[in-house]
């Protein structure tokens, strides 16, 4: 006599096989790892608007510089200039400290600054050598780029 019990067969079919729990366990690490990968897009974005936003800052800082010293610092000079008073010619007459501090770029480097400019020789240039930390790579950021 075989008797089939009810309460038993519903039991043995309540669980998950193994085999549901690893294609569920594939879905939510497919579903995660195209999350990471917008988080990182997300993050890049997030790291160029933070590179404009210092170049605007310091375009601003730049010009009230050359309001009192009559021009833009040199290359050497550099932007410790808007810190610090530059002891190097042309020494500025009249002179204000405008920053506290430059800002580094979002991978921790400093700006590079040249003047005259690359593209517009009558302006300043600021860069950032971008996330290679490598001058003259494709990665790298201009306040002269279009």
């Amino acid at each position: 006599m075989n008797i089939h019990h009810p309460a038993l067969n519903s039991r043995r079919r309540s669980g998950f096989t193994l085999l549901e729990m690893v294609i569920v366990l594939g879905i939510i690490a497919m579903i995660l790892g195209g999350a990471i990968f917008s988080m990182n897009k997300i993050g890049n974005s997030a790291k160029l608007s933070q590179v404009e936003s210092d170049f605007k800052s310091c375009e601003s800082a730049l010009a009230m510089y050359k309001l009192n010293a009559g021009s833009y610092p040199t290359t050497q000079q550099g932007l410790k200039s808007l810190v610090e008073k530059p002891s190097s010619t042309p020494v500025p007459r009249r002179w204000i400290q405008i920053m506290k501090k430059v800002p580094l770029d979002p991978w921790g480097m400093e700006y590079g600054y040249r003047f005259p400019g690359k593209k517009q020789p009558s302006e300043f240039e600021m860069f950032s050598k971008g996330p290679d930390g490598q001058e003259g790579t494709p990665d790298d950021l201009s306040s002269q780029d279009d």
